[in-house]
């Protein structure tokens, strides 16, 4: 299990490493050339700047919350178990965090940024529509 939480941390990572610059460019070329007096279609896109940033921020508080929750919750049924059924880990004593407790933490906290991340540079690399 590890191994794959760590392939899937590096793929969103490299995934978002390659939208950003793309999205950054694009929306920093777009402010430049709106000039003090944007049109609606850009006052639109800049307020949509914000709002993404936004919701993908509480997204990702909430997946680190909810895998925070499904970790209590594995750690107490265990601690449970020892306490009820101690035979249940004889020689093996009573299992810790997970060893890809960190990587799952981390790509649930960044499966939202990189969701919104990519999906903009799909969008804006289309160019006009």
């Amino acid at each position: 299990m590890p191994r794959r939480s760590a392939d899937r941390l590096a793929v969103q990572t490299a995934a978002l490493g390659a939208a950003v610059p793309v999205v950054v460019a694009h929306r920093l070329a777009r402010l430049a050339a709106a000039g003090a007096l944007p049109s609606a279609r850009d006052r639109r896109e800049f307020h949509r700047m914000g709002a993404e940033k936004a919701a993908a921020g509480f997204a990702s508080w909430q997946a680190i919350g909810l895998e925070m929750l499904r970790l209590q919750q594995g750690l107490a049924f265990a601690w449970w178990r020892a306490l009820f059924w101690p035979g249940a880990f004889a020689g093996r004593g009573v299992p810790a965090l997970p060893r890809d407790t960190l990587l799952r933490l981390w790509s649930a906290a960044l499966a939202p940024i990189h969701r919104t991340a990519t999906a903009n540079a799909r969008r804006l690399g289309r160019g006009r529509r």
